[in-house]
């Protein structure tokens, strides 16, 4: 199992107070303030900051995830808006609105990444990758996650790519090679790297040709719980979207969010929108490729961001190991799934997330965010 948390800390006699207080007629403002004003001033210094931290960031068994002191003082620094060492109430009110309840009450989008058939058995089966990961084990506990967790919505992404597709090495010769290339067209082999001719430059890492549009190898895996696919029913999943990616032929398009060249955007960002979604829950295929680019886009876009470890399977380890590196090192999370469930109904609130929200709001009131 994976955990990329915060340090822990142990249980303590501390107040229990947002899984005592969390239902909508106790999840009070007044109330909570009044309670970790220990002193009763009307104002909340950073050790009684520290408690509502420390009440607020646990997992639901009662362990407290602690925060670090540099990271504890910089959320601190958000609600302190008139930079007085205090979060008087009208502060507080801020804290609560933008902070707190969203923590306590996310809106959680599950983000199932090109589980399609070409990946696991087909043209491009990542078991053939130098990673040698098999595509096909991250249905079961994708499955599992689709039928015991109520996510507010489930997206599925899809490679959709025309035939003439830029990422296809039997493309290769519709297109000039620039000289900087660092293999030449007639050397190219699948996997390697080329630079096409723009303007502007391109790097194109070549793949066998995979997900055409309407082919077999495009469509989800028959085993998946999912929506409608090519006509036929399968396991319906409600409140579930389709999103397609890399339908450009001139550019390809690894993250849901945007293609490789930030030029399009797709269906999934304004979605994401509408649906005021917090945090993302992000697996799939492949697990250094468009989970990876995926993961980074939502840490970028400014969205809590959770990868699932074993519902994800790469290509490369070292490149696994580099997307990892990136989700934590932005303040996302990388889990197991069997920790899923408590996170999505607010009984498991990480302080990685809540720190990362924080940043998020300090980079709104200074014009900063995406």
């Amino acid at each position: 199992m994976v955990e990329k948390s915060g340090a822990r800390c142990d249980v303590t006699t501390e107040e229990d107070w947002f899984d005592q207080y969390n239902t909508e007629k106790n999840f009070d403002m007044d109330a909570c303030f009044n309670a970790f004003d220990k002193d009763g001033d009307g104002f909340l210094d950073l050790n009684e900051f520290n408690s509502v931290c420390r009440a607020l960031f646990r997992n639901d068994k009662g362990k407290i995830y602690c925060m670090e002191p540099k990271k504890l003082q910089n959320v601190f620094s958000v609600f302190d808006r008139n930079k007085d060492g205090l979060i008087d109430r009208e502060e507080f009110a801020f804290c609560w609105n933008n902070w707190i309840k969203k923590i306590v009450r996310p809106v959680s989008v599950f983000l199932v990444v090109d589980v399609q058939n070409d990946f696991i058995s087909g043209t491009l089966n990542i078991s053939h990758c130098s990673a040698r990961q098999n595509g096909a084990e991250v249905v079961e506990p994708i499955n599992r996650l689709l039928e015991t967790v109520a996510f507010d919505t489930v997206f599925y992404s899809l490679d959709w790519h025309p035939s003439d597709h830029v990422s296809f090495i039997d493309n290769l010769s519709q297109r000039k090679v620039h000289s900087s290339s660092p293999v030449s067209a007639e050397e190219a082999k699948t996997y390697d790297t080329v630079i096409f001719e723009g303007p502007p430059l391109m790097k194109q890492r070549l793949w066998p040709r995979h997900c055409v549009q309407d082919s077999w190898g495009a469509e989800l895996h028959k085993d998946l719980k999912a929506l409608t696919c090519d006509c036929l029913v399968l396991q319906i999943v409600e409140n579930s979207i389709k999103v397609y990616k890399g339908t450009n032929p001139e550019v390809d398009s690894y993250s849901v969010f945007w293609d490789n060249k930030k030029l399009t955007e797709t269906s999934l960002v304004s979605q994401l929108q509408e649906k005021n979604a917090t945090d993302i829950y992000i697996c799939g295929l492949a697990y250094d490729v468009c989970v990876g680019a995926t993961a980074a886009d939502a840490l970028a876009s400014g969205y809590r961001t959770i990868l699932i470890d074993n519902c994800s399977r790469g290509v490369d380890l070292k490149d696994i190991e580099k997307t990892k590196n990136i989700v934590t090192s932005n303040n996302g999370v990388i889990v197991d799934s069997s920790q899923v469930k408590a996170m999505v109904e607010g009984r498991d609130r990480r302080p990685e997330l809540g720190y990362k929200m924080a940043v998020e709001l300090k980079n709104i009131a200074s014009g900063k965010s995406n």
